[in-house]
């Protein structure tokens, strides 16, 4: 994609050599190792081949495309103390990002109606989220992912450019590409675009919302307290983190630019780009009881295979 101008690099945003690369370090093998776990214990065990785990396996695979996207870059400039990204790069970074990130959004509203079917109606379950069901839902999250990231990475990448090359972000991120724009009319067709995008968005969220209200209604019915306690220390986190997911994407690209500094941008992708992709194998997976029961038994299984191997060397 050519937009006429002679840039053929971005320069992100500088850190601090050693004491960020070792930071996004960190958050980015938390993040590996994670997601990797729940990858690898829903795959390796068939009793959590159902729905739920289903979709959260393809959550987990979104979560570490998201994350790689944007981290490995970012250490490698911190490290080495170098600023520049190609103008592919930059194309190929905004597509995958995008691709991944709404892509994890849209499953995420699929997972609210997965829990609300479970909960509200459990005799329908079977009916409704049947194994092919479940694929068509978790290839509709990835295509309308695919989808929106072709729209929004070509239309941002055949604008003219003519403001510099300096992009006061980690990584590159459409609302900054769009300020080094120099056509105003092509802008504006960007920005309509993310506004028909985060309308969808929104509507996504309130219908999150409405099924886990949905769910409360049901479950304060359930004269268990231990009930009570296991639903909200499950949906409430959940609905946590997507407000947080969606009030952030929301900032960061429908901000004004009389608000807008490098700190404040820089605080607001970290949260939706790192922050959500590290804690959601936490709140989702991680803290629930077939997961960690699975998990064990998996370590067990490999702990007794080097054992037996190194017993027959």
């Amino acid at each position: 994609m050519s937009n006429g101008s002679s840039i053929t690099e971005f320069l992100l945003l500088a850190f601090l050599q050693l004491l960020h690369f070792w930071l996004f370090l960190g958050i980015y093998l938390a993040a590996l190792l994670g997601n990797g776990l729940i990858i690898t214990t829903i795959a390796c065990d068939h009793h959590l081949h159902t729905p739920m785990y289903f979709f959260l396996l393809n959550l987990s695979l979104l979560d570490l495309g998201s994350i790689s996207t944007t981290l490995p870059k970012t250490m490698d400039n911190s490290l080495w103390d170098n600023r520049d990204i190609s103008y592919s790069g930059c194309v190929v970074q905004v597509f995958f990002f995008l691709f991944f990130m709404v892509g994890e959004y849209f499953l995420l509203t699929i997972m609210s109606y997965d829990r609300y079917v479970a909960i509200c109606k459990p005799l329908h379950y079977g009916t409704l989220l049947g194994s092919r069901a479940c694929v068509h839902m978790a290839a509709a999250a990835w295509g309308t992912g695919f989808l929106t990231a072709v729209l929004h990475t070509a239309n941002t990448f055949s604008l003219p450019l003519c403001q510099g090359n300096a992009v006061d972000q980690s990584f590159c991120e459409v609302p900054q590409i769009l300020t080094l724009s120099c056509s105003e009319s092509d802008y504006l067709r960007e920005v309509g675009l993310i506004i028909v995008s985060i309308c969808f968005d929104l509507g996504c969220f309130v219908f999150i919302v409405v099924s886990y209200v949905q769910i409360f209604r049901v479950v304060l019915r359930i004269p268990s307290e231990q009930g009570w306690h296991k639903v909200f220390s499950t949906c409430l986190p959940h609905l946590a983190v997507v407000f947080l997911f969606i009030s952030t994407v929301m900032l960061a690209y429908l901000k004004p630019p009389s608000i807008s500094s490098p700190t404040l941008d820089l605080v607001v992708s970290f949260l939706y780009s790192v922050v959500s992709p590290t804690l959601n194998p936490l709140i989702y997976s991680l803290r629930n009881r077939e997961i960690m029961s699975a998990l064990r038994k998996l370590m067990g299984r490999v702990s007794a295979a080097r054992l037996s191997n190194c017993l027959c060397k």
